[in-house]
């Protein structure tokens, strides 16, 4: 069922890392030069793919184990793109490379919320459908 509350939170995640990567900076350059992740072809990649994966567990919502394992799989691969930015942030650190942390590094963060929010949705569902087989 596709009108069900996991929907809305997988395409919110799925906007949030495929649209606002282009919106929101990650960091800003001493010359004044913002770096966008679309110009870091494997951040924009693992962006893309953590969209792609929240769009295809939309889709698998016949199969809930499936879904919420896609879910989990979108939080690892968020978990490491967080990770990554605050490595770049903690070892480029004052003025030798970046300048200004943007707020587009706490775009995985925003997407994870998303994500568990799907997750426990999703296991809500499953939880239900578990408690009705048993009565039949």
């Amino acid at each position: 069922m596709l009108q069900r509350i996991q929907t809305i939170y997988l395409l919110i995640a799925a906007g949030v890392s495929a649209g606002l990567i282009y919106a929101f900076e990650l960091w800003v350059t001493p010359d004044d030069i913002k770096a966008f992740a679309a110009d870091i072809n494997y951040v924009l990649a693992a962006f893309l793919v953590s969209a792609l994966l929240s769009i295809i567990s939309i889709f698998r919502y016949k199969n809930r184990k499936s879904q919420f394992m896609l879910g989990r799989l979108n939080i690892i691969l968020n978990f490491f793109l967080l990770g990554f930015f605050v490595y770049q942030s903690l070892n480029l650190s004052g003025e030798t490379a970046v300048s200004e942390k943007g707020i587009g590094m706490f775009l995985p963060i925003v997407s994870i919320v998303f994500l568990a929010l799907a997750n426990k949705a999703i296991k809500k569902d499953e939880d239900l459908v578990k408690s009705v087989d048993r009565l039949r």
